[in-house]
């Protein structure tokens, strides 16, 4: 049996908080019904599949790039690294890796990119869904340390409420600050 791992990732849009990254073996004797892309998914169906996955795979693994790495190499140069990071973390090594998207990260192992790969690809959409549940709970847990911005909502992502939160409360230490919007205000921001 051939071991074809399925890579996505999570939260290349947002505004704050780290990208997020995983790595999924499906195990074939082992199959997980509904899997789909995450974004198609409710958050209680994708809970549930998260549930199945991490007991129903061959291997999984999450990983992340932090803010900071964000800002420094770009976000997708951060995707990458966190795609890196997660199949590197699995317990067993995969034969190939199935990447959504059209970039891929440099791996020991063949690598092919899917576009839609998350809505036709099983691994890839199990990957989809671990890795949209790790980051909505670390949003979830950066809304106890930064209440006033609403992470607990909208997860990070530059909604109105994000955008006027910022505006009032300035730049946080869990924004991103070389994207657009929090860039602008920081440069409006004295000294």
């Amino acid at each position: 049996m051939r071991l074809i791992c399925g890579v996505d990732e999570a939260g290349r849009g947002p505004l704050a908080g780290p990208v997020l990254a995983a790595a999924v073996i499906l195990d074939p004797a082992r199959r997980i019904k509904g899997l789909a892309d995450s974004k198609t998914l409710t958050p209680r169906r994708r809970e549930a599949l998260a549930l199945e996955i991490r007991s129903r795979a061959r291997a999984w693994s999450v990983a992340a790039a932090s803010v900071e790495e964000i800002d420094e190499l770009n976000i997708l140069q951060a995707s990458l690294l966190a795609m890196r990071r997660a199949v590197e973390a699995l317990p067993v090594a995969p034969q190939r890796v199935l990447v959504d998207g059209p970039h891929r990260p440099q791996l020991r192992v063949p690598v092919r990119a899917v576009v839609g790969g998350d809505a036709r690809v099983p691994a890839i959409a199990a990957a989809s869904i671990l890795a949209k549940v790790v980051r909505d709970e670390q949003m979830l847990a950066l809304h106890l340390v930064h209440p006033l911005y609403g992470f607990d909502r909208h997860k990070g992502y530059p909604t109105s409420a994000h955008l006027a939160a910022l505006r009032e409360y300035g730049v946080s230490a869990a924004h991103r600050r070389t994207f657009a919007p929090v860039r602008s205000l920081l440069l409006l921001q004295p000294g």
